[in-house]
């Protein structure tokens, strides 16, 4: 048995792949992405892994903002001067990220890329107090001039950008879980860095997956089965560096322009896989108390929270493994499709 490392997120615990089962992974989108699938036939297995390496290498270069040709880039550009027309599938991306915003009452704001671009946690660079600030006065989803007949996208304000690092990712691994049940494969893991999503069972169990301690990388702060669900972790080690004692990492408060600092991980389990990576994330920047009273009125949905002092929190629904004082969550769930 071996532990594989997602994006410093998820651990998957898993066991060497046997007859009928396929296992692949690959970098795309900035991050590590794992498909492991079961097919008796096995032309059909080779055809599933294929087809979702695909999948996520067009979503990545129709969406990632650092490729000047992608969509979304153009997007940025254009959308500063005249209203721009968009595909049908990133402008439904859009409208499904404001639902976010509206949901959580804008913890969750494509715009929080206005300000983001002046980080580069590679090269340890933040913008000062000043600019920060003039960049944060950016972030507002309600800049964007969204027209739902022309699928034209505006920005009300120049210097608005977006980004949809926040959401894209888990959209990617559920239109591959699509295609794959699509091809009549029923039991399978599509990874896209901390976003995962599961279908069937694995040999007649759930798949089991862990979650990674936020300062030490080789241990878990739980261990999850799960079957027909998707699981997102969002955390402040995934891409960050430290000045001064201060941590500065990639998930931006809208209100302040800076790394939000309340939580050091949030792990959200889904039936799908874009509203667990939207709602980590979401979370993260409302801290313990508003992000658990926002989990816990929403039907179908858990959370397991590391706060700033290593302390773990669980929503209600996951309240019994904690106070049986488990270090795992029984949070085996099925999900309608």
């Amino acid at each position: 048995m071996y532990t594989l490392s997602l994006f410093l997120s998820l651990l998957v615990i898993t066991v060497p792949v046997s007859a009928g089962w396929l296992k692949e992974n690959a970098d795309i989108m900035g991050t590590r992405i794992t498909v492991e699938l079961f097919h008796p036939d096995p032309a059909v297995a080779r055809q599933g892994v294929d087809r979702v390496l695909a999948e996520m290498r067009r979503i990545d270069h129709a969406m990632s903002p650092y490729l000047a040709t992608s969509e979304l880039a153009q997007l940025n550009i254009r959308a500063r001067q005249h209203a721009f027309a968009v595909s049908d599938e990133l402008f439904t991306l859009i409208q499904r990220a404001q639902d976010f915003s509206d949901l959580t009452g804008g913890a969750f704001d494509i715009t929080f890329a206005s300000v983001g671009f002046l980080y580069d946690y590679r090269k340890a660079i933040r913008p000062d107090a000043a600019r920060r600030k003039k960049a944060a006065a950016l972030i507002d989803y309600h800049n964007l001039v969204m027209d739902k007949d022309r699928h034209t996208v505006a920005f009300s304000t120049p210097g608005v950008r977006i980004d949809l690092g926040g959401i894209a990712k888990g959209y990617a691994v559920d239109r591959c879980i699509r295609l794959l049940q699509d091809m009549g494969i029923r039991q399978a893991l599509v990874t896209a860095g901390g976003d995962s999503r599961i279908i069937g069972d694995r040999w007649g169990r759930p798949w089991t997956i862990g979650i990674r301690d936020p300062r030490e990388a080789d241990k878990m702060v739980a261990v999850i089965p799960l079957m027909d669900v998707a699981v997102s972790t969002s955390g402040d080690y995934q891409r960050y560096f430290e000045e001064d004692g201060v941590r500065y990492h990639h998930i931006i408060d809208p209100q302040s322009g800076d790394s939000a600092r309340e939580l050091r991980s949030v792990t959200i389990i889904a039936p799908d896989a874009t509203t667990s990576d939207a709602l980590s994330t979401s979370v993260f920047v409302l801290g313990t108390r508003a992000g658990l009273a926002l989990v816990n009125r929403l039907p179908g949905i858990d959370a397991i929270l590391v706060d700033r002092h290593g302390e773990l929190h669980y929503s209600d629904e996951l309240q019994p493994a904690e106070a049986a004082g488990e270090r795992h969550a029984a949070a085996t769930r099925t999900s309608a499709h």
